[in-house]
């Protein structure tokens, strides 16, 4: 087989053993689902060089075929584009024309932020928790699901009611699957610490997912009440399971959906239909209950560790004014006053 008529799969395989070295571990995993379940079973048996607009477009029929959702699609389209990008800069050669194919198209997100009506009842629900500082975490601060369950304590300043998101939870891959005696699948100058069997903090990904975030004072004296009852964690966790090992992002949403169902919260879908709330949409409620309450977009963006407002951060960090008066006011809004 000459150079320039290697195979889609043969390149693939080459494509991600370089690919893990520089990726975060879980865009590596999510490339790598891509490549095994869609585009080596669609295309893994033409050479690059014979590569076609249709073949590429062909991915995305069979995942549509499938039922798979838009977003899934556009990421699986992009990987594709990657790797073809990448083999023309490795010497292979694959047309212009394919390599430009456009994706899937563009949709709305299906993420929603849930109407105050609703996130009424699910505080009414929350309240009733031991755990329910978890919950105003997300739906009036906007920690994203893996800050919070990455939060030690020793992160948690309650002299200056701060919380430093510093760290994330986050399951690493094995070097081979299923083995945890092969080590970690980790980049270069990724940085990160162990807890027990996969579970890392890892740094986020961008400069403005570290941020220091106000404590609004209910969440501020609830935090102190729930240190003391909070169960024991080896790692320093502020929310984590029972025996105190970490909680896994399943174990996270299937809480979140227990409440959600009690509460009788549905997210109405434009085909008549509906479904649970996700629980990424509780940082989206976040956001528009700051909106609701008059704060500029600038310390929305700020609070939620949005990178567009990077240039605001060393102002926002040492002057938390603005921010801690926004979460007071959407804390207000939903019955949590002082």
């Amino acid at each position: 087989m000459s150079f320039a008529s290697i195979t889609l799969k043969r390149w693939a395989d080459q494509w991600l053993v370089q690919r893990q070295r520089v990726v975060r571990p879980g865009t590596f995993v999510s490339d790598r689902s891509s490549v095994a379940r869609w585009i080596i079973p669609t295309l893994g048996h033409i050479s690059l060089d014979a590569l076609t607009p249709a073949d590429v477009r062909m991915v995305a029929a069979v995942q549509e075929n499938a039922g798979l959702a838009l977003p899934t699609m556009q990421r699986t389209h992009a990987v594709l584009r990657k790797i073809l990008t990448d083999a023309v800069a490795e010497g292979y050669q694959v047309s212009q024309r394919t390599r430009e194919t456009g994706g899937p198209g563009t949709g709305p997100t299906s993420r929603q932020a849930l109407h105050i009506d609703d996130v009424m009842r699910i505080f009414a629900t929350i309240r009733q928790r031991p755990d329910a500082t978890r919950w105003v975490a997300a739906l009036v601060a906007g920690l994203r699901p893996a800050e919070a369950l990455g939060l030690t304590w020793e992160m948690v300043d309650f002299d200056a009611a701060t919380l430093t998101l510093a760290w994330q939870l986050k399951s690493l891959p094995y070097m081979e699957r299923r083995r945890p005696e092969s080590g970690f699948r980790v980049p270069r100058g990724f940085e990160s610490r162990r807890l027990v069997g996969a579970y890392h903090l890892v740094r986020p990904k961008t400069r403005a997912g570290i941020r220091v975030v106000p404590m609004m004072s209910w969440l501020a004296e609830a935090l102190a009440a729930w240190r003391t009852r909070a169960p024991s964690s080896p790692f320093d966790l502020v929310w984590a399971r029972d025996d105190g090992t970490p909680r896994s992002a399943e174990f996270d949403r299937a809480q979140w959906y227990e409440i959600v169902d009690h509460a009788g919260v549905k997210v109405k879908l434009s085909d008549g239909g509906s479904r649970r709330p996700l629980l990424y949409e509780a940082r989206h409620t976040a956001a528009t209950l700051m909106l609701a309450n008059g704060i500029d977009e600038t310390t929305i963006k700020a609070v939620l560790g949005h990178s567009t407002v990077l240039s605001t951060q060393a102002y926002l960090h040492a002057d938390h004014t603005r921010t801690r008066s926004a979460l007071e006011a959407s804390a207000a809004s939903v019955g949590l006053g002082r």
